[in-house]
This record gives C-alpha cells, sequence and structure tokens, in this order.
C-alpha cells in the first residue's frame, strides 16, 4: 500500500509560524508533526510514502527519506498552489494501485486506515471516505450520502442549504484509476472533490462513520488541540530520564515526560500532563503544568508559570506567567512577562488573521508568537496576540494589536515630573 501526504499548501493562514516553514513541521513531543503521521502510516503497516512539498523542501530537509524511523519517503514538489487537485495529480506515475490521500496532520492514521480497509472489503468500493458530524457544515466540505453511499461532496455549503451534517475527514482511500477520473474535469482549486463527485456518480463510492476526536491544523491556536490530543494519547505512563537531573525537592505529578539532559531545581512543581524536551531547564519555585509542552533546549526561569503552551526549540524566559500560548524557536522573554489568556467578560477570543476579524471560539487563548523574537522585561500581551518572527517588544509594553514581523514596537511613556508640594 501507498500513502500521499499532502503538504505543499502555504499555510497562510498559520502565520506567523508559515513565514518560515509548512505547519506540520510544528514540533509536538520532540517530532515534527508530519513525522508522528509518517509513523502512524508505519504502525498501519503502509511504509510507501510520498510526500508533496513546496518549492522551498523544508519537509525533504526535515525527514530525509524517512529510513531513520522505518519507512520509504519519495518528495513531489508541487510548483505553484493550484489545489489538491492538482497535487494528487503530481504523483500519478508513481502510483501503482489504490492508494490513500491524507493530510499532514493525521497522527492518527493507524486508527483509521484499517477502518477504510474493513470497508473496502466489505463493499468491494475502491474509494472509501470517511465522515463526522458537525456543527459548522458550511465551512467544510459535506457529505450528501443515501445510507452508507456517498453521491457527492458539497465544498462549503450556504447556511441552510446543507445536503447533511457530516464532513468529509481529510483521508482517502482512492483507487488507481482516479488519476482518469480527474483528466476529466477542468483543473481548479476544488478539482479534486469534483473528480471525486464524478466518481461516485458512476461507481460506488462508500463512507464510514467515526467519532474519534481529529484535529486538524487550520489556525496556530489550532495546535493546542492537537497538543492535548497527543498528550494524551501518547503519554501512557511517566518517564523520567536517568540522564536528567530532576532536584529531590522538586515535585512531579501526573503523567510526565522528562527527556535526557533535562534539569529542574528545587520546588519547581511539573503537573501533568506535560513534556519537557531533552536539555531543558526549570528553575526554582517554577510551574509547569496541564498540557504543556516544551521542546529541546528550553529556559524557564525561576519564579515562573507556564501553563496549557507550548514552546519550541531554545526558547527563554524568565519569571513571568505564559498561558494559552506557543512561542516558536529561539525567541526570548524578559523577566515579568505577562500572557493575558482570558477577557473580562469571559467571552470568546477574537484575532486577526490575513486582515480579517476571525472568531477563534477559544476563551482561552494567549499569545502567539513567530521565530527569534524578544521581549523586553515587563511587557504583556493581551489575549489572542499573534507576533511574526524577528521583531522586538520593548520594556514595559502592552501589547493590544497583532505586530508583523521584523518589527519594533514599544509603548511610549509620557514622563512623570514630580515636585515636593510646599507647605503654606
Amino acid at each position: 500500500m501507498q500513502a500521499v501526504i499532502l503538504a505543499a499548501g502555504s499555510s497562510s493562514r498559520f502565520w506567523p509560524w508559515s513565514e518560515k516553514k509548512h505547519k506540520s513541521l510544528f514540533r509536538i513531543m520532540g517530532k515534527p508533526l508530519i513525522q508522528w503521521t509518517a509513523e502512524s502510516l508505519k504502525k498501519a503497516g503502509v511504509k510507501d510514502i510520498i510526500i508533496i512539498q513546496s518549492p522551498r523542501r523544508d519537509i525533504e530537509n526535515e525527514l530525509g527519506d524517512g529510513s531513520s524511523f522505518g519507512v520509504r519517503i519519495k518528495y513531489v514538489v508541487q510548483e505553484e498552489a493550484k489545489g489538491m487537485g492538482n497535487a494528487v495529480m503530481s504523483v500519478q506515475k508513481y502510483i501503482n494501485g489504490n492508494f490513500f490521500v491524507m493530510n499532514a496532520d493525521n497522527f492518527d492514521a493507524e486508527k483509521l486506515i484499517p477502518l477504510l480497509l474493513k470497508k473496502h472489503k466489505e463493499t468491494r468500493s475502491n474509494m472509501v471516505l470517511i465522515g463526522k458530524k458537525t456543527d459548522t457544515p458550511w465551512i467544510f466540505g459535506i457529505l450528501n450520502i443515501e445510507k452508507d453511499r456517498v453521491m457527492s461532496i458539497v465544498e462549503k455549503p450556504l447556511k441552510g442549504e446543507e445536503p447533511s451534517d457530516i464532513m468529509v475527514v481529510g483521508m482517502y482511500f482512492l483507487p488507481a484509476d482516479f488519476f482518469a477520473y480527474h483528466e476529466r474535469i477542468k483543473l481548479h482549486m476544488y478539482s479534486f472533490e469534483d473528480a471525486i463527485n464524478l466518481y461516485a456518480k458512476e461507481k460506488e463510492t462508500s463512507v464510514i462513520m467515526t467519532d474519534m476526536d481529529i484535529p486538524s491544523i487550520k489556525y496556530p491556536w489550532d495546535v493546542f488541540k492537537i497538543s492535548k490530543v497527543m498528550l494524551d494519547e501518547k503519554i501512557k505512563d511517566s518517564y523520567i530520564s536517568k540522564k536528567s537531573d530532576v532536584s529531590p525537592k522538586a515535585i512531579i505529578k501526573g503523567k510526565v515526560i522528562i527527556e535526557d539532559g533535562v534539569k529542574i531545581y528545587e520546588n519547581a512543581i511539573i503537573s501533568g500532563p506535560c513534556y519537557i524536551g531533552e536539555n531543558t531547564i526549570i528553575g526554582n519555585n517554577s510551574i509547569v503544568r496541564d498540557y504543556t509542552n516544551l521542546e529541546d533546549n528550553v529556559l524557564i526561569g525561576a519564579l515562573a508559570e507556564v501553563t496549557r503552551s507550548n514552546l519550541q526549540s531554545g526558547v527563554n524566559m524568565h519569571s513571568g506567567y505564559i498561558g494559552d500560548s506557543a512561542i516558536d524557536k529561539g525567541s526570548k522573554l524578559g523577566a515579568g512577562v505577562v500572557s493575558a489568556n482570558i477577557k473580562i467578560d469571559r467571552g470568546e477570543i477574537k484575532t486577526e488573521v490575513k486582515g480579517e476579524k476571525i472568531n477563534t471560539g477559544e476563551k482561552s487563548l494567549g499569545v502567539i508568537m513567530g521565530e527569534n523574537s524578544f521581549f523586553g522585561v515587563s511587557v504583556s500581551t493581551m489575549p489572542g496576540i499573534l507576533i511574526g518572527s524577528n521583531s522586538v517588544i520593548g520594556p514595559g509594553s502592552i501589547v493590544e494589536e497583532n505586530v508583523d514581523s521584523n518589527m519594533l514596537y514599544y509603548t511610549e511613556f509620557k514622563k512623570v515630573i514630580k515636585e515636593n508640594k510646599k507647605s503654606e
């Protein structure tokens, strides 16, 4: 069996991280998300993998040929983003039978592939899709179904005109002759779905339903949902490396992974589920808790609290509070930094993406920060703030709006003149 992983899109809604890399290279528990997907395919018995990437070849540079984790990876470059159909057509000459197509964030592939194959064997359908109920059908591709047979996919139907409340999940079992059907379709951004519709009109196409929690990455705050699911699934039991240095006065509770070279000082508290990557340092009296993921070489200074957050490689912070936040590699935060993560009215948090105001649907959301940016001491960020790469936020600043990459941002303070009041 072969699998095609789609990883060529610009991921523009994933800003600020999309400037430097594909969204699937965001790391969780020590590995890029796309590597978790490839390893999951291996567990399902699929070791022949084709990854479609962009011309910057960042996936290939990260994963290599896959031999280090037991798979064979071939790369195909999609020179220009022309939709999913164009991407899939680019692998035609490498496909030798029925095959899987999936998004790069399908880290639970080993759970879904057996279901697809079982349906294929039961029905003899050579095309099998996955469906899942949704409360917001107007933002997804929605299945038009009769019993368990797919009649068509309607992409982002208007409210009130949805054929069902069943969205198509981003994993497909396709026949080798799918390419012949796509060639009959005029190429456009949704030609992949049109080719499926044409096939479904002429040949039986089946669907399996799932109620699995299958988070996907679209916006940067989606990493929190994936981190939560992965930490729950992957941390079966606590593990503390014998090559780590954990003070006997530190408190470790819940399910926690502590990797080689980690140093945890006196009176620090680690409350799982949490992942602490190699050579990370956690200072005296600091708290790391509740679904926090710290990658390698992170430094958490004394008297800090980090909760429900993801800090990528080499992030440094001193005292302060980081909650429901994600900070990309190499960024540095001065003492006393606070990321506000809840609105005063406790409502859902909105932020701006590509010039459009977006309701994140989250009631707790701190700061999203790009690579190699710096906070001076006592910086505060309001909920849902996005900060680009290579930017500097001046000391004492209150950040109330998104900050682009390569910017210097600071709050201008008025000088306070103090005079002694003369008594009469």
